[in-house]
């Protein structure tokens, strides 16, 4: 944890002739694009095999007019014949998963009052008026139209406005990829149910950023910003 807040540090030290006391903030910004482009690639490799997954709906649909009275065997068949074109149906889960670990650290980093036996000093960071370390019920103390309330008010519109374009994004790419009808079995056991809720997921983000100290948050934010852009690219 002291190594990652050293990290965190020196970021924002490079930064403050930039952004002055927002420069922790810039940091935080800065941090979450550096991980978003390593795990780039593997968001590329996804997008492969959504395109992959969508070359295979003939054979699917072969399969289902084949095994339709028999689900079993056609999730069978449907496993089977994404192992032999090596087309894996859950590839696109790997880019978030990977992301997990560096926002708890955010999020424990700036949630401790402490590191290594010292005084957090990263909690006196702010992005304009509010304080990385503290949530949105904190800003709340100084009222909506709070020099903090309105940061996270700002925060709040970019996160629907990217949550919308998410959804939009994401209903059509079901339209063009359309999940196997209820009766005829599924894909991949499950699949159906995760599927319909996925669109609504991009909005489940402004609870997070609602909830957790402002630094995370603004992992949050980045992140998602970043995910929208790149799967607007990727799956066009």
């Amino acid at each position: 944890m002291s190594v990652f807040a050293s990290l965190v540090e020196r970021l924002a030290d490079l930064l403050q002739p930039l952004f002055g006391a927002s420069a922790a903030a810039a940091a935080i910004v800065l941090f979450t694009a550096l991980v978003r482009l390593l795990v780039h690639p593997l968001s590329r490799a996804a997008a492969r095999g959504q395109k992959a997954r969508t070359a295979l709906q003939p054979k699917i649909a072969e399969l289902r007019r084949k095994h339709g009275k028999n689900p079993e065997k056609f999730q069978k068949a449907v496993l089977e014949l994404h192992a032999a074109e090596k087309v894996s149906p859950l590839a696109g889960c790997l880019p978030g998963l990977l992301q997990i670990p560096a926002f708890f650290l955010l999020y424990h980093l700036f949630s401790s009052d402490t590191i290594g036996g010292q005084a957090n000093e990263l909690l006196g960071h702010q992005l304009f008026a509010a304080p990385l370390g503290e949530r949105w019920v904190d800003a709340l103390d100084g009222g909506l139209l709070g020099g903090a309330g309105l940061v996270y008010a700002g925060l709040f519109v970019v996160v629907a406005c990217v949550a919308a374009f998410s959804y939009r994004l994401s209903k059509r790419m079901m339209a063009a990829n359309p999940v196997v009808p209820a009766g005829a079995g599924e894909q991949v056991p499950g699949l159906g149910a995760m599927t319909k809720v996925m669109p609504f997921m991009s909005f489940f983000t402004l609870v997070t950023v609602a909830v957790v100290p402002l630094a995370a948050a603004l992992y949050v934010v980045t992140s998602t910003t970043w995910s929208a852009v790149e799967r607007a690219v990727l799956y066009r």
